[in-house]
Protein backbone atom coordinates (compact mmCIF):
# COMPACT_ATOMS: atom_id res chain seq x y z
CA UNK A 1 0.00 0.00 0.00
CA UNK A 2 1.21 3.59 -0.79
CA UNK A 3 -0.29 6.54 0.48
CA UNK A 4 1.16 9.87 -0.27
CA UNK A 5 -0.09 12.76 1.60
CA UNK A 6 0.41 16.31 0.93
CA UNK A 7 -0.58 19.92 2.08
CA UNK A 8 0.51 20.17 5.78
CA UNK A 9 1.65 23.57 6.54
CA UNK A 10 1.83 26.59 9.41
CA UNK A 11 -1.30 28.79 9.75
CA UNK A 12 -2.42 31.27 11.91
CA UNK A 13 -5.75 30.40 13.64
CA UNK A 14 -8.92 30.67 11.80
CA UNK A 15 -7.45 30.11 8.98
CA UNK A 16 -7.73 27.34 6.28
CA UNK A 17 -5.64 24.10 4.64
CA UNK A 18 -6.21 21.41 2.60
CA UNK A 19 -4.72 18.32 2.51
CA UNK A 20 -4.19 15.73 -0.19
CA UNK A 21 -3.95 11.99 -0.31
CA UNK A 22 -3.23 10.16 -2.97
CA UNK A 23 -3.45 5.93 -3.34
CA UNK A 24 -1.18 4.16 -5.25
CA UNK A 25 -1.64 0.14 -3.89
CA UNK A 26 -2.30 -2.77 -5.88
CA UNK A 27 -5.84 -3.54 -4.93
CA UNK A 28 -8.51 -2.32 -7.40
CA UNK A 29 -10.68 -2.04 -3.99
CA UNK A 30 -11.25 1.11 -1.87
CA UNK A 31 -13.84 0.52 1.10
CA UNK A 32 -12.67 3.35 2.50
CA UNK A 33 -10.01 6.52 3.26
CA UNK A 34 -9.60 8.91 6.53
CA UNK A 35 -7.92 11.33 8.32
CA UNK A 36 -6.56 10.53 11.24
CA UNK A 37 -3.97 12.80 13.49
CA UNK A 38 -1.61 13.07 16.04
CA UNK A 39 -0.79 16.01 18.53
CA UNK A 40 2.86 15.61 20.71
CA UNK A 41 2.45 13.58 23.32
CA UNK A 42 -1.15 12.41 22.45
CA UNK A 43 -2.66 9.79 20.92
CA UNK A 44 -3.80 9.06 17.20
CA UNK A 45 -7.38 9.90 17.15
CA UNK A 46 -9.95 9.88 14.33
CA UNK A 47 -10.41 13.06 12.03
CA UNK A 48 -12.96 12.09 9.22
CA UNK A 49 -13.25 9.21 6.64
CA UNK A 50 -15.37 8.67 3.30
CA UNK A 51 -16.81 5.45 1.69
CA UNK A 52 -15.47 5.37 -1.87
CA UNK A 53 -19.09 4.18 -2.99
CA UNK A 54 -21.41 6.40 -2.21
CA UNK A 55 -19.23 9.02 -0.47
CA UNK A 56 -20.86 8.51 3.00
CA UNK A 57 -18.65 10.72 5.19
CA UNK A 58 -17.80 10.51 9.46
CA UNK A 59 -16.06 13.00 11.21
CA UNK A 60 -14.71 13.27 14.85
CA UNK A 61 -16.67 15.45 17.60
CA UNK A 62 -13.80 18.09 17.13
CA UNK A 63 -14.07 18.74 13.66
CA UNK A 64 -17.71 18.58 13.20
CA UNK A 65 -18.53 21.73 11.27
CA UNK A 66 -15.01 22.95 10.67
CA UNK A 67 -13.50 19.82 8.14
CA UNK A 68 -14.73 18.54 5.50
CA UNK A 69 -13.46 15.06 3.67
CA UNK A 70 -14.12 14.31 -0.26
CA UNK A 71 -12.90 12.36 -2.79
CA UNK A 72 -12.19 12.15 -6.17
CA UNK A 73 -12.86 7.91 -7.19
CA UNK A 74 -11.06 8.74 -10.87
CA UNK A 75 -7.51 10.02 -9.07
CA UNK A 76 -7.59 7.66 -6.20
CA UNK A 77 -7.35 11.05 -4.14
CA UNK A 78 -8.97 12.17 -0.60
CA UNK A 79 -8.90 15.66 0.34
CA UNK A 80 -9.47 17.24 4.07
CA UNK A 81 -10.49 20.55 3.88
CA UNK A 82 -9.65 22.28 7.06
CA UNK A 83 -11.12 25.53 7.68
CA UNK A 84 -11.59 27.65 11.22
CA UNK A 85 -8.21 26.13 12.25
CA UNK A 86 -7.66 26.21 15.88
CA UNK A 87 -4.57 25.81 17.64
CA UNK A 88 -5.72 22.47 19.40
CA UNK A 89 -5.84 21.20 15.66
CA UNK A 90 -1.76 21.16 16.02
CA UNK A 91 -0.82 17.33 14.52
CA UNK A 92 0.90 15.21 12.17
CA UNK A 93 -2.35 14.11 9.79
CA UNK A 94 -1.83 11.01 8.24
CA UNK A 95 -4.16 9.28 5.82
CA UNK A 96 -5.59 6.07 5.76
CA UNK A 97 -6.75 3.44 3.71
CA UNK A 98 -9.42 -0.06 4.10
CA UNK A 99 -8.94 -2.16 0.86
CA UNK A 100 -11.40 -4.21 2.49
CA UNK A 101 -8.47 -6.95 3.71
CA UNK A 102 -7.88 -7.22 7.35
CA UNK A 103 -8.70 -4.18 8.21
CA UNK A 104 -10.33 -1.74 9.75
CA UNK A 105 -6.96 0.43 7.95
CA UNK A 106 -4.98 -1.71 5.79
CA UNK A 107 -2.15 1.07 5.21
CA UNK A 108 -1.14 4.34 6.29
CA UNK A 109 0.11 7.25 4.78
CA UNK A 110 3.53 8.82 5.85
CA UNK A 111 1.89 11.94 7.63
CA UNK A 112 1.76 15.76 7.29
CA UNK A 113 2.29 18.14 9.66
CA UNK A 114 -0.11 20.82 10.61
CA UNK A 115 1.12 23.73 12.82
CA UNK A 116 -2.02 25.91 13.70
CA UNK A 117 -0.35 29.26 15.23
CA UNK A 118 -2.71 31.55 17.83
Amino acid sequence: VQLQASGGGLVQAGGSLRLSCVYSGRRSFIARMGWFRQAPGKERQFVAAIRWSGGSTYYGDSVKGRFTISRDNAKNTVYLEMNNLKPEDTAVYYCAVDEGATGPWDGWGQGTLVTVSS
